[in-house]
């Protein structure tokens, strides 16, 4: 097992602020090891940018990286950008379209030079995806062409191939099913490079030598995988929690000292006032005397301030070591759905089944079964959405393709409010206050602000095009355009919801799901989550065929 003695990468006063003023990262300084790292911490907290800029695809705006060799980064937006050959997504492209070009009889000497000594480039490109358990042909294809969870696959091996020194995955197991996962999980077990990944799957990150956390622009690391780690901050939150409480009530103490301090204090100024007004001394031993008090009444006065001061500045101390997280507050309006109500129609050759009223359905199935595809038929039977069409009725695995042709999905509702698995749909040019105003446009500015904030997107963020948000801050928002929308929607339809969520806001989902009046149909391979949501019920599509589980 390497060595995390050994610094990778090491940051120096490291501050990103994006074109709008934001910071992103404040003067973060820090050190990953040699061998693997888990890299945790709430949404929004940097996660993402800081992997960008380890990787050069950002600049910092101040500071300094240290990088001890190549860096290769695999991003969590890797799947909205659909047109992308799978090619590409390698990092193959140019030398597989040059030994192509030679054995069409293109004998140019520029593609010589690209090929080099990468002859075999295909064979083992190919052999490389069947091993992940991707399609045939899935080399010529396209990201939109694939399931979420395949091309974040392609994109793992296109990594493993390229043999950078310093490996950044960024969410590496979203949308992947049980199997898939499981091999990310293996293939992460073995690494023998600098790993370095962001992910809230926490049997991956029990697979790290290290967890780094990254809260408040702080950097720090944990010498263990995640487990070991969380035990240790809940000891040492409770430590924290104990030390306030310990300081307050010292605190309070000490106020009440100075109160009887000075409540003495005055006592013995009114006894010498009455003294002095009786003239009982001679009036130069009474002013000697007075003099005297003045001068003990201040030491005491000061001291009892002091020792206040004091049990303030600890308290601050003790409070400053108690995290007061923020998480994200969802609450769902009425979408007033009766009971009884039809939302929508699921079926096969064989059967259907009928959504009514306030239920929860699950879909399940593994990668390329065409989960996404039958979601994006119920909520889009005209093929608007980008990369599909009306006709579009095939899904694939590694086994080869199969129709969807005998798998119906009908909305008995256009209230329908659609999260999808690739979080696209956003116009990255719009504001994010823009953007949630055309899902709710009868809803006044300030109300939308005080909305958002429920979805930690506040103050100027609101006003930050979506193209400068972080993983996690794009899908809050684009969960926020779905839920916040005016009227509500009467059928959510939710494809992977927590692939982008720390565990808190996981919590609050599950929260807002329950108490939710209208219908839901969850695709998730998450099975802890999909057990907390208490589906009414779960439908598994396999070959084309649905099947009640």
């Amino acid at each position: 097992m390497p060595t995390t003695l050994v610094p990778a990468v090491v940051l120096d006063r490291l501050t990103f602020t994006w074109p709008d003023g934001t910071a992103a990262l404040r003067d973060v300084t820090g050190a990953f090891g040699a061998g693997r790292t888990g890299l945790v911490g709430r949404n929004g907290s940097g996660k993402s940018t800081l992997l960008r800029l380890i990787a050069g695809t950002l600049e910092p705006t101040s500071g300094a990286i240290t990088r001890a060799g190549r860096v290769d980064l695999l991003p969590q937006q890797l799947t909205l950008d659909t047109d992308r050959r799978i090619a590409d997504v390698l990092g193959i492209a140019a030398v597989l379209d040059a030994v192509r070009a030679i054995e069409r009889g293109d004998v140019h000497e520029r593609h010589f030079d690209t090929v080099g000594d990468d002859w075999d480039i295909e064979a083992r490109a190919t052999a490389a995806l069947a091993e992940a358990g991707l399609p045939p042909g899935a080399l010529d294809r396209r990201v939109g062409e694939l399931s979420g969870g395949e091309a974040v696959l392609a994109a793992l091996v296109g990594v493993r191939l390229r043999g950078s020194d310093i490996a950044l995955l960024d969410e590496p197991t979203n949308n992947l099913d049980r199997d898939a996962r499981r091999g990310v999980h293996e293939l992460v077990a073995s690494w023998r490079g600098t790993l370095i990944v962001v992910s809230h799957d926490t049997t991956l990150l029990d697979k790290m030598d290290d967890t780094a956390e990254l809260y408040g622009s702080e950097l720090s690391v944990f010498g263990g995988p995640y487990a070991a780690w969380q035990a240790w901050l809940d000891a040492e939150q409770a430590a924290a929690a104990q030390a306030e409480t310990a300081a307050r009530q010292a605190l309070r103490r000490e106020k009440r000292d100075r109160e009887q301090v000075e409540s003495m204090l005055a006592t013995r100024k009114a006894i010498g006032a009455k003294a002095s007004a009786q003239k009982r001394e001679p009036g130069i031993i009474m002013n000697a005397k007075k003099r005297a008090a003045q001068v003990s009444a201040g030491r005491v006065r000061g001291e009892a301030i002091e020792k206040v001061d004091a049990a303030r500045a600890a308290l601050d101390a003790a409070g400053h070591r108690v995290r007061d997280d923020r998480s994200v507050r969802i609450d769902l309006p009425d979408p007033g759905v009766a009971a009884g109500r039809r939302i929508a129609t699921l079926g096969d050759a064989d059967r259907s089944w009928t959504v009514q009223g306030p239920e929860r359905v699950a879909l399940i199935g593994p990668n390329g079964a065409g989960k996404t595809t039958l979601v994006e038929r119920l909520v889009d039977p005209a093929g608007t959405f980008p990369g599909r069409s009306a006709t579009a009725g095939t899904a694939a695995r590694g086994d080869g393709a199969f129709a969807l042709d005998g798998v119906r999905a009908e909305a008995h509702t256009d209230r329908i409010g659609y999260l999808s698995q690739r979080v696209d749909g956003l116009d990255d040019g719009a504001s994010v206050l823009a953007t949630i105003r055309a899902a709710a446009p009868g809803v006044g500015d300030v109300e939308l602000r005080n909305r958002l904030a429920r979805f930690l997107v506040r103050g100027d963020a609101v006003g930050r095009p979506v193209s400068a948000l972080s993983g996690g801050e794009r899908f809050r928002v684009a969960l926020a355009r779905v839920l916040l929308a005016d009227p509500p929607p009467q059928l959510l339809v939710l494809d992977e919801p927590t692939n982008n969520l720390d565990l808190d806001t996981v919590d609050q989902l599950v929260a807002a799901i329950g108490a939710y009046r209208g219908a839901v149909l969850v695709v998730s391979h998450d099975d802890g989550f999909l057990q907390r949501v208490e589906p009414d019920l779960t439908l598994e599509l396999r070959d084309g065929v649905l099947v009640e589980r």
